[in-house]
């Protein structure tokens, strides 16, 4: 999988639509929750596409300190269905991470679903503060200091 990172305003029409047809495939329809995943958050992000060959496989969108949480963030972590297995949620995030090490952030917060809490303590996040609900999904706060 070879990885790029853009802004909002570097990303062709193609590419944020092709990365918000992969969000809506999981998020809202895989995992059957009804929310807005357009936020208005995307324009402050940054984004981690991965690709195979010429398709979409793999996506995360990075926010710097204060953008959404008081430290660096990763979220919308999502590997195409297709695609699992392939280990591609390991490279986009250690891709997601390499970018918050090189820009010297050495505090990295997401807010993970519960159910893939052993995937990222894997990565190397610790579990912090208490379960909650996010769009009926348990979600648990983690940090990963470099």
């Amino acid at each position: 999988m070879k990885t790029t990172v853009k802004s909002f305003l570097e990303l062709p029409t193609q590419e944020l639509y092709a990365a918000l047809q992969l969000r809506s495939e999981v998020f809202v329809v895989e995992q059957d929750c009804v929310y807005q995943d357009l936020d208005g958050k995307d324009q402050k992000a940054i984004h981690i596409l991965g690709y195979e060959k010429d398709q979409l496989v793999a996506y995360t969108r990075i926010f710097k300190p204060g953008d959404y949480f008081e430290q660096f963030s990763i979220g919308r972590v999502v590997v195409s269905p297709q695609h699992r297995g392939k280990f591609y949620g390991q490279e986009i995030m250690k891709a997601s991470l390499a970018f918050a090490k090189a820009e010297n952030y050495p505090i990295v917060k997401i807010s993970a679903q519960c159910y893939l809490n052993k995937f990222y303590t894997d990565l190397g996040f610790i579990l912090t503060g208490e379960k909650y609900l996010e769009d009926g999904i348990p979600h648990q706060a983690m940090i990963m200091e470099f």
